[in-house]
């Protein structure tokens, strides 16, 4: 095993403490990790990517029921047309794109580099949102209202964008759940977590049919990450995950101004 390689299983036990100690945002370093350190083609690191985080999100919607922070109507809601989503964006949408999509003078643009472009401009998305991180709660007590056209669009727009790029879109979700279902903060964040879950891991099932999947690599991957999450959970006791989080939000946007440099040069 190089050092290369001990990196990559060093970062998915960073994912882990990330999302233990940050409550979201590791899973967005998932693709990177995988691509750059553990050349992992993007197509199938994106595929891996939907398992090692759909296992995570799972590990932390547990620990949520069992406080009675998931609002499952409202995850129901909102998972079913995400899920329809990335099941066919990774079943069909994802095979039948070609490997070189156009070329100029002597760049081509192949499937593997738009999907690490196209990734890298949710990570400069989802970074802006960590670090401006300006959500104001709803009391506790607000009346959970569900405005249905909206939440089945941006569930459907969640689950394609997921299926592209293999992130959960945590970042994307939570602000729908507060704003569309009027969730408070707290269970708009843990109900995201089993609607990543849920989405998530019927979307790697699409890729299972498409894909020869490294089943020992992967559970591997998956187990230090589960380890890392118990780890920043311990941590988060001694730790503010929020003033970590716009830490956090500069790291992701330097790596995706890395990510845009490396695949366009």
């Amino acid at each position: 095993m190089d050092i290369q390689q001990l990196l990559g299983y060093f970062g998915a036990l960073l994912i882990g403490v990330v999302l233990g100690l940050v409550g979201g945002g590791g899973s967005i370093l998932t693709v990177p990790i995988l691509v750059y350190l553990m050349f992992i083609n993007p197509v199938t690191a994106t595929a891996y990517s939907l398992f090692i985080v759909g296992v995570s999100a799972f590990v932390g919607a547990i620990r949520n029921i069992q406080k009675g922070l998931v609002d499952f109507k409202t995850a129901i809601v909102f998972a079913i047309p995400a899920f329809i989503a990335v099941y066919t964006t990774r079943r069909y949408l994802m095979p039948a794109i070609p490997e070189e999509l156009f070329s100029i003078d002597s760049f081509i643009m192949t499937k593997n580099i738009a999907i690490m472009l196209f990734f890298a401009l949710i990570m400069l998305v989802a970074s802006i949102s960590m670090i401006r991180n300006k959500r104001s709660d709803l009391d506790e007590e607000t009346v959970i209202t569900y405005n249905f056209p909206l939440i089945i669009i941006e569930g459907i727009v969640v689950g394609v964008l997921t299926g592209i790029v293999g992130a959960g879109g945590g970042f994307l979700i939570i602000p729908a759940l507060v704003l569309l279902a009027k969730l408070p903060m707290k269970k708009a964040v843990a109900t995201s977590l089993l609607i990543i879950a849920i989405k998530s891991l019927i979307g790697f099932i699409g890729d299972v049919e498409n894909l020869e999947i490294d089943w020992s690599f992967l559970l591997t991957f998956t187990g230090l990450s589960i380890i890392g999450i118990f780890l920043g959970i311990y941590l988060s006791k001694f730790i503010e995950g929020k003033k970590l989080k716009k830490g956090f939000g500069w790291f992701v946007l330097l790596m995706a101004v890395y990510i845009l440099w490396k695949e366009l040069s």
